[in-house]
Formats: C-alpha cells, structure tokens, sequence
C-alpha cells in the first residue's frame, strides 16, 4: 500500500511502455501502473566500445528505445504521450555484455561462459516526460541502472544443450530466464530478483519519488535516507494527478504552514480520502480488462487473414486502407479500422505512405511462406471460432459441440476434399513451425527406421529425414489423408527416405518401425481409445524399440499451465480427449512397457517424451 500513491501520480497520464516484454508488462502491470503498450523501432546497434561502462551501454539504449517512441507517436498524432517508459537489460560477464542469441549455438556459447561464475545483470531504464511547446515535441529525460548479481552452478554439457533445445534462451538477454526453466541454472541471487526478470521495480518506485516527491526540508533534517522509499505519510497531495499535466510538479516549501491555517476539518477530510485511495481502492484490473476483450483482437487477426489483408501487402510498397478495401470488397473505413489495430498488434507497419507487413506478417501470416500459420488461422476461424460458441453446452454435457456449431457428428466432419484440405493445412502450418525442435529433442540416430503414426502431410517425417540421414521414415494415416498429402510434398533430397502407407491406425497393421511418433495424436483421445492405440503400438515394438510422444504436457496440480489448460478445454468442445500431464503420460506408457522415460520442453508450445519397449 504504501507504493500506491507513487504509482497513483501516473494512473491519469496516458504512459507508453516503450517494450514488447510480456516480463516487464506483467511486472508493471501487478504494481497497478495502467499504460499502453507500443514496441520501439530504435535498432540496438550502439557501439559498445564507446561506452566506459555497461551500464552506460544499458541506460544509453533504453533513452534512444524511449525517445523514438514518443518521436513517432508525436508524428502520428502531432501529440504526445505524457510519458514514455524505456528499458534494456544487458547481462555482463569478465567485461563481455551479452545481449540475446542469434542462435542456438550462440546461447550455448553465452551459458557456457556463465557456468560456474558470478555475473551482473544491469537494467537501464530511461523515464521520459513528454510536452508539447512552440508545436514542437519537448522531452525531459530521468535515466537510472539497477545492477544484480547472479551466480550459476557448475553445468554440465548435456544440461546446458537440453535447456538450449527448450527454447526459452532465444529472447533473452545472457540466454536464459530466471523465472522459468533457467532459475534451475542459479545457484544465488544479490540484489532485485526482477532486475534479473526484465525491470527493477523498486528502483522505479524510488525515481518516482524523487521525480513527484522532493524531500521536505523537515524531511532533510529528520535525515531521512534517499534511497528507500518514504513513509506513507510523506506523500501529501495528488491534486496534480487530476491536471493532466506530464511534468513532475515540484512542492511548495509553504505548503505546509498553508494547510495547517485550513483547519482541523479540512485536514480531516483530507486524511480520509488519502486514506480511501491508499487502502480501499482496488487497483486498476488492467490484465482482467485485457482478457475479458482479448478474443475481439483474435477475431481481428482472424479477419485480416481471412480477407487475405497481408497476402496483398506481402512484398508490395506502403498501401492505403481504400487501395486495400477496393480489392476485397469492402469498405474503405471498416479496412481502416482493421489495418489500425493490426498495426497497434505489432503486425502492420504504418506510416504516411500507407501500411505495409512486418517481418512477422510476412513469414507467419502470409499464406504462401514456409512457415506460414494461415491455414492454422483458418481453421481457428472457420471451425473453433464456431465450436468456441458453445463453451457453455460443452461444459454443462461434457461432450463435443459438432452437432449445435456445423450441424454434423465430428467423425463426418472432414468427409469432403475441402474440409480435409483446411485440417490438413492447419496441421501443416503447426508441424512446420516445431518439427525441427522434435527432430532434435533427443539423439534419435540408434534408430534405422521410424513410423509417424497419423503424420497426415509429413512434414515432421521430412524434419526426422534431414536431421538423420539414415532413417527411414514411414507416414501412417488415413487412405483419404495419404491421398491429399501429396500437395504437402516439396522436391529435396530427403523424399527417398520418405514413404507413405494408408490405414486406420485403431484397425490395421502398423508398419514395422524401430522408432514409433505420436505428434499431438493422444491428446484427442479418451483414456480408452489411448491404451487400445498404445497397446497395438507395444505390440508392434521389439524390446528397445523407441516411442517418441508430442504434446502439451498440463502441470501435475492443472493450475499453471494455461496454454495445455487451455487445449484441454478446447479438446472438450471439438473431440473426446484431453490434455495430460507428464505423470499420467508416464503410468499410461510403463502400463504397456515402455519405461526410461525422458521429457524435454520444448519451449513455445510443446513438449516431447522418448520411452524405450522393454522385455515382458
């Protein structure tokens, strides 16, 4: 409570978050602080050499990351926003600043020299108040660093590969998260631990006060220290929060003396209502606002996709919203309107020439690309979107909602080309986006052969083919998937190991393999029909045949992993499975034989688990 009043002097200033960090997002948003989001264009290519300290480095990006905001939202607006908050966290070790891997090789470099070694993790943040004078954008910047120190245990080479392969080193700085997976790699702590996490909070709170705050001269003479943050009853006034005005007000040494002459009644109230604001009022709900409006920004990207928005701006200079409308048919302000919050979402560029794909529209949301998720969005749209309709049947009958949402029983759901073209797409675009860390989850090169049990279009075949040149790897599914899959098959190299074979995997034989793949197969299952396909698996397996299993693995306790709780509900409303967690993976496998179970996370949004067939 005591940090309300210095985070109340922003709650009525429009604050920008110059950051695409959903860590520093969450930090901010928990202390109460209601701000907009908006990524910084500043590319992070100062010379390191020029700065005489990391810090320097640090709190140098994080003013240039802040002031190009406020620079184009004042363009945009030709008005700025009261304040502007920058941020750039750098870890150092041995003089060397390390910053995010380009690359898998690359992090395992960065943790290699962090093991067994202390190291700092400096945050620079940079505060900027915004104003406009003589219709010029006027700045004035508070900058500061917080430094922690973080200690590594001695790692192993095969620890530091698995938490490599998770994923979760790609986007951070130094290649690891201490609040995730990488707080396994941290043997101490001194200093701010969200320092560590992306902001430091406290020190934040602490320039707040030095900004709104001034210490008193009573304050100076009772030698209160200037590095914490005061008691709750040095903070007097927030009337200037109700101005509007972006500039730290400075305090009236009369203040005081003036207020005393009011009287015992206005002091009262005043203290009342300080009170009620410190200690009765909730804070601002701003991740609840977020999740209860969430599915209208999914329903734009849905739409902007469906209208093949950035298909047209793929490779294509700047164009107008009516430019784009007039070549799908539709209205020149509803284009507008969409194109704007694709922009605010991160996905458009827009300046005065027009808007224009980023680097992220054009490898995931164009329909043509390698890794393209359109058919993905598609499907989300088309079908989910639709069965998501009704959640609430769902729940209260326990079963699948085909029949209210389309009018059909889910197994007769993909009986034409078309439907089974869009699923097939879907599943496609998804495989495409993770087949790679599958592949290379674990060392899979004792295995001569493998079967990808319902690999639909083979695109995680093709992943095995390349990683292991002397695999072959055989695509089990539907006689009416295997005939499609042949639009799925691009020319290369590895076609020759690749072979496809027709069949009902609950029926007919399986292909004899030494490896078996279950990529996101189980999860649409109930427990019945999971043990009859495990146990045909198992009786197909030699002793030390492997099974490799993909899915989005729950927590054991169901309540912190939200994307595969999310999966599970969605399993209930589009088929009869659900997702599981790693323990009831573990008993469903060690039921049929297969034990010497190991998991790895892959980061993003899978999981995969190798198990080894043992003799009976």
């Amino acid at each position: 409570m005591v940090l309300c009043p210095v985070i109340g002097k922003l709650l009525h200033k429009r604050v920008v978050l110059a950051s695409a960090s959903p860590r520093r997002q969450e930090i901010l948003s928990n202390a109460g602080l209601r701000f907009e989001v908006v990524p910084s264009k500043f590319k992070e290519k100062l010379d390191k050499a020029s700065f005489a300290t990391p810090y320097g480095y640090a709190m140098e990006t994080a003013k240039q990351k802040a002031l190009e905001v406020a620079n184009r939202l004042y363009q945009k607006d030709l008005r700025a926003p009261d304040v502007v908050i920058g941020a750039d966290t750098i870890v150092t070790v041995g003089g060397l600043i390390l910053e995010k891997p380009v690359d898998k090789q690359d992090a395992y470099r960065m943790l290699s020299r962090l093991s067994g070694r202390e190291h700092s993790v400096f945050t620079g943040v940079a505060i900027v108040h915004c104003s406009s004078k003589d219709h010029q954008l006027d700045t004035r910047v508070s900058e500061f660093y917080e430094e922690t120190k973080v200690k590594f245990s001695e790692l192993s080479e095969e620890l530091l590969w698995e938490y490599v392969h998770s994923g979760e080193p790609m986007d951070k700085a130094g290649g690891y998260g201490i609040q995730a997976l990488g707080g396994m790699l941290v043997e101490s702590v001194h200093g701010d631990f969200l320092n560590v996490v992306g902001f430091p909070l406290n020190h934040f709170c602490k320039q707040l006060v030095k900004l709104y705050y001034p210490p008193r001269p009573e304050d100076l003479r009772r030698s209160v220290k200037h590095d914490s943050i005061p008691a709750a009853d040095t903070f007097e006034d927030l009337s200037d929060v109700e101005g509007g005005g972006s500039e730290p007000t400075q305090r009236d040494a009369g203040s005081r003396d003036e207020k005393a002459e009011a009287g015992e009644a206005g002091q009262a109230t005043a203290e009342a209502e300080c009170h009620r604001t410190r200690e009765t009022l909730p804070p601002f709900p701003t991740r609840l606002l977020e999740l209860i409006e969430g599915f209208m920004l999914s329903k734009g990207l849905l739409t902007a996709c469906k209208l093949k928005v950035f298909d047209l701006l793929k490779d294509e200079a700047p164009q107008k919203a009516a430019d784009i409308a007039s070549k799908v048919d539709a209205s020149a302000c509803g284009m507008e309107r969409l194109l704007d919050i694709c922009a605010a979402m991160g996905l458009l560029e827009k300046t005065e020439q027009g808007y224009s794909n980023t680097e992220t529209a054009n490898v995931y949301l164009a329909s043509d690309g390698e890794y393209s998720l359109h058919g993905f969005i598609m499907h989300n749209n088309d079908l989910t979107w639709n069965l998501f309709t009704y959640l609430e049947f769902a729940i209260r009958e326990g079963t699948n909602q085909h029949h209210r949402a389309l009018g059909k029983k889910a197994e007769d759901l993909f009986q034409s080309p078309e439907t089974r073209l869009r699923f097939m797409r879907a599943m496609h675009g998804m495989t495409k986006l993770t087949a790679c860390q599958v592949a290379t989850a674990f060392n899979l090169s004792r295995f001569s052969s493998a079967c990808d049990v319902g690999g639909c279009t083979g695109a995680l075949a093709r992943e095995l083919a390349r990683e292991y040149p002397r695999m072959q790897v055989t695509v089990f599914d539907l006689p009416d998937i295997i005939e499609l899959a042949a639009h799925f098959q691009p020319p290369g190299p590895q076609a020759v190991q690749i072979h496809f074979a027709a069949g009902d995997f609950f029926r007919d034989p399986l292909p004899s393999a030494e490896l078996y793949v279950l990529c996101r197969i189980l999860h649409d299952w109930p427990d019945d029909k999971v043990h009859k396909l495990l146990s045909r698996v198992a009786e197909s397996c030699k002793p030390g045949a492997g099974l490799l299993l993909v899915e989005t693995l729950l927590d054991e306790e169901k309540r912190v992993a939200q994307r595969a709780l999310m999966q599970s509900l969605n399993m209930l409303v589009q088929t009869e499975g659900k997702e599981r967690s790693l323990g009831e993976y573990q008993c469903l496998l060690e039921l049929h034989g297969f034990h010497q179970v190991q998991v790895v996370h892959l980061g993003g949004v899978l999981d995969a688990i190798l198990a080894t067939k043992v003799a009976p």
